[in-house]
């Protein structure tokens, strides 16, 4: 079935699936989460366990994968991250579709998710196939407005070249980063993770894969969420849990109360 969707925005569960009352529930499980991948746990399986023993529905079991991570992730990941001011005069590689949808889902209403890490991810997925929305040309005028600003000396935006309608992003972009005058490059890539990796420059992303290999690394669609009108749907589910003493708890987290026993 074609994809004839005109907004990148919630999915009709979502107000349920993450309200108010989910945010507890979800940072619970994430805490869970990650204290097992931390241990060694496989992530399927962990995820198994921490999905029933709170009983999350699928979807909510994708935003608590993407927000989790281990102690060890999470440290080298704040050591490699990198502010957008330091990048003046330097060069920038940016994950295309990664930073993209991110920033669309913004501009439609869509949940997104702050992770353990701290970076900002969304619930989008394009199942191969990007289709241009409503807020694609906003979001991409965000993005270039927020890159110009930091004035880095070049920019290579890259996208992967096996998603569907790729080389019709690329031509936007170009246009774009034309009227900004900024020197950018927009490549397509076999492999988008190893070109952007292979550019030896900070990345900016929010894909896991890369956070754990680049050497540094910035959270561009982050940074423009903070400049974009109104406020948006964005859930802090990386509150890390304190024990008595102030300092972060040895054992596993045990969640919500009324949460079900861990099987």
């Amino acid at each position: 079935m074609p994809d004839r969707r005109r907004h990148r925005g919630p999915h009709p569960e979502d107000a349920e699936l993450f309200g108010e009352h989910a945010v507890s529930v979800l940072r619970a499980a994430v805490a869970d989460l990650s204290w097992l991948l931390t241990r060694g746990y496989a992530e399927v399986a962990a995820l198994e366990v921490v999905g029933n023993r709170y009983q999350l529905a699928q979807r909510q079991r994708v935003a608590v994968r993407r927000c989790a991570c281990t102690d060890a992730q999470r440290v080298c990941r704040a050591r490699a991250r990198r502010d957008l001011a330091s990048l003046r005069g330097a060069r920038l590689a940016v994950d295309g579709f990664n930073v993209l949808t991110t920033i669309e889902a913004a501009l439609a209403g869509g949940v997104l998710l702050r992770g353990r890490d701290g970076v900002v991810r969304d619930m989008a997925s394009m199942h191969g196939t990007w289709r241009r929305v409503a807020e694609t040309a906003p979001a991409v005028d965000a993005m270039f407005a927020e890159i110009a600003a930091c004035a880095p000396a070049g920019v290579e935006i890259v996208l992967d070249r096996q998603v569907a309608n790729s080389g019709r992003l690329a031509g936007m972009l170009r246009v774009a980063a034309a009227t900004v005058a900024l020197p950018c490059a927009v490549a397509l890539a076999g492999d988008a993770d190893a070109a952007l990796l292979a550019t030896g420059v900070p990345v900016a992303t929010a894909d896991r894969a890369i956070l754990d290999r680049a050497a540094h690394w910035v959270d561009l669609a982050g940074a423009v969420l903070r400049r974009l009108p109104g406020t948006p749907w964005l859930l802090d589910l990386g509150g890390e849990r304190q024990d008595r003493a102030g300092g972060a708890a040895d054992a596993p987290p045990t969640g919500d109360a009324a949460a079900p026993p861990l099987a």
